[in-house]
């Protein structure tokens, strides 16, 4: 059996044209694709660049920092300023205790020494009169006992009296009224025997008062040296209690200054205010730029197309560290506050200071 014969397709007249151009279409986009690439590629590496250094070498730029009541450092901050402010408070009530206490001291003091001189007259006069008294009492004291002997003598004539009353009575030659009254005069005359043997005791004890001595007179000395030891015990009292209200004045002195110092930090606003408070972080390279009263720009992209959006309030003193907003790397530098009327700003990366990066 014969193989039929198979007759071939004709050809597609259009294929050897379309290929070709299908192949050069695809060559030509790649191109262009991959010229594209390149120069987006070198544009971002060049944009990069200019970035780099244009953070490197302007020198007016700050980096927005955004301060909260509950940060590590505000916290610490609020802790030490309560201490301080409560610490301030007691010793203001202490030294006020103190200088009452030194005022209340001196005014016994001063009645003490008022009152140690009329003592110490007292003490003299009372020598002085001892001195002339006790001479005339020692004369007198001898009087006595001889009048006493004198009244001794008597005496002895009162008994004879007596024993006479008793025979008159027995012999009914007096009445018992008569005898009575005979004998009360005798019994007088026994009494003031008695009574001048008293009193010449009494002067006794007076002359030995007054020549010698005596308790009394160690009594007195004894409160004079007493008063002149309490008068010594306020002098030391009131020098120690000096001595501390000096040093307690310091100490209110030192707070009243740290409290001061605190004040003109950026934490004691944060702590304090009510209002939010907008910061900014300026490295030391970047410090001549700053003034208070300057404007503060924030632009697109961090440096085209600027405008201001608020002034410097104030400079703080103080060092802090921050990490660079473009190199990552740890920097120095300082803190500024920031009166913005654009409050988004303070989420930005960068601000500049004084004037525009780029003059636009």
């Amino acid at each position: 059996m014969a193989t039929p014969l198979v007759k071939n397709a004709p050809a597609n007249p259009k294929s050897p044209v379309l290929q070709p151009l299908i192949y050069k279409s695809v060559v030509t986009i790649y191109r262009i694709f991959a010229i594209v690439t390149l120069y987006v590629v070198l544009g971002g590496v060049l944009a990069y660049g200019f970035v780099m250094g244009f953070y490197a070498l302007n020198t007016s730029w700050a980096a927005p920092v955004i301060l909260s009541p509950v940060d590590d450092k505000s916290l610490d901050f609020t802790e030490k300023l309560v201490t301080s402010r409560q610490t301030l408070e007691e010793l203001n009530v202490d030294k006020k205790r103190l200088e009452e206490g030194v005022a209340e001291m001196n005014k016994h003091k001063a009645a003490l020494l008022a009152l140690e001189p009329e003592l110490q007259a007292a003490i003299v006069r009372e020598r002085k009169h001892n001195q002339a008294t006790g001479p005339q009492l020692l004369e007198l004291d001898k009087q006595k006992q001889s009048d006493n002997l004198k009244t001794q003598a008597v005496l002895t004539q009162v008994k004879e009296v007596e024993a006479t009353i008793d025979k008159d009575l027995a012999a009914g030659l007096i009445t018992k009224g008569d005898a009575a009254t005979q004998r009360a005069a005798l019994n007088q005359v026994q009494s003031s025997y008695t009574d001048s043997k008293i009193g010449e005791v009494l002067l006794t004890d007076s002359i030995l008062e007054k020549t010698t001595t005596d308790t009394k007179s160690l009594d007195v000395l004894d409160k004079q040296a007493e008063l002149i030891s309490e008068i010594a015990q306020l002098d030391i009292a009131i020098g120690v209690a000096q001595k501390q209200l000096h040093e307690e004045s310091q100490q209110i002195d030192r707070l009243k200054q740290a409290l001061a110092t605190a004040r003109q930090t950026p934490y004691y606003l944060t702590a304090s205010g009510d209002n939010t408070v907008y910061f900014a972080f300026v490295p030391y390279d970047n410090r001549n730029n700053v003034s208070s009263g300057s404007p503060v720009y924030d632009c697109y992209l961090n440096m085209i197309a600027c405008k201001k959006v608020g002034t410097v309030k104030q400079i703080f003193a103080g060092e802090e560290h921050a990490i660079h907003p473009i190199f990552r790397t740890d920097m120095r530098g300082f803190l500024i506050q920031m009166q913005l009327d654009h409050p988004e700003s303070a989420k930005s990366k960068t601000v500049f200071l004084n004037r525009k990066p780029l003059f636009f």
